[in-house]
């Protein structure tokens, strides 16, 4: 895992593969994995964005039940990551970039089982402290289609550099979807929505339809659009508020006292840069 040397396998007995670090027991305290900031880095050098010579993590402090610190270790302040771009065709031909705003690394908190025949919720911390990179995308998009074929070149990138397996169904690869309306011509973004439970592209189609549709209705009848976190249903077809959208001051960020800067050398770097396997862009380019 990301702090610990717990096992970070998809599935198990519950808690079996958590460890006093992952539960943060009292007097628990995290080592960084130098693996995954090497992997990180690597992605990073992937999309051509500049990866920081020295980056630091942040304390973003929120409640929840599956996450057993009461805060996430992430970065804020300054990424591993920052800038970039993949150049794409979708599948109409049309050519179009989508550009990234930062790539962060943090934990990955635990989940919650409900159970069915019960009035009550267990917490399962094996995936407490699974490496996560959370990419983080400018807003480019202008499709449903140039969504699904941005996360096919993203899943097929990834994979072949080995960062991870991105196997959906067992949740390494995950996707949120925030979508705004604006009228045309119009350069001012409109108020956006954040969805999530989007566990396929089928998925992702659908909730975009159905969220475009949901956001045109309040605009035409003059009413406003409400920030939110939303949840889609893929039994139902259609998202329903989790919570109001936070912004970055409701989760109180500050520098993480317990780990040091990750300073990665400018020899480390170009080693990092040369062993970058041939990626599925250029091998694409290559049979046309």
């Amino acid at each position: 895992k990301i702090f610990s040397a717990a096992d970070n396998g998809f599935g198990g007995e519950p808690n079996s593969h958590a460890c006093a670090i992952d539960m943060a027991l009292p007097g628990a305290l995290p080592v960084l994995n130098r693996e995954a900031v090497i992997r990180a880095a690597q992605f990073g050098l992937a999309i051509a964005a500049k990866v920081a010579y020295r980056s630091v993590f942040d304390r973003k402090n929120y409640f929840y039940p599956d996450l057993p610190k009461g805060y996430q270790i992430s970065q804020r302040g300054v990424p591993i990551c920052s800038g970039g771009q993949l150049n794409l065709v979708d599948e109409d031909g049309t050519p179009f970039t989508i550009g990234f705003t930062e790539i962060h690394m943090e934990e990955d908190a635990g989940k919650l089982v409900h159970l069915p025949k019960q009035a009550a919720s267990r917490a399962d911390y094996n995936r407490a402290a699974v490496p996560l990179i959370e990419i983080v995308t400018d807003p480019d998009f202008r499709s449903a289609s140039q969504v699904c074929t941005f996360l096919q070149a993203l899943r097929e990138l990834l994979i072949s550099l080995g960062v991870s397996d991105c196997k959906m169904q067992e949740g390494s690869m995950r996707c949120d979807v925030n979508l705004s309306l604006r009228e045309e011509g119009s350069t001012e973004y409109g108020t956006r929505c954040e969805m999530k439970n989007l566990n396929s592209f089928r998925s992702v189609t659908r909730a975009i339809a159905y969220e475009a549709r949901r956001q045109a209705e309040l605009l035409e009848k003059g009413e406003k659009v409400i920030q939110q976190t939303l949840r889609w249903d893929d039994d139902l077809g259609k998202t329903y508020a989790m919570r109001d959208k936070e912004d970055s001051q409701d989760y109180r960020y500050f520098p993480e006292p317990d780990l040091p800067p990750i300073v990665i050398s400018a020899e480390h770097m170009q080693k990092l840069k040369d062993s970058l396997p041939e990626l599925p862009q250029a091998r694409s380019e290559e049979r046309r």
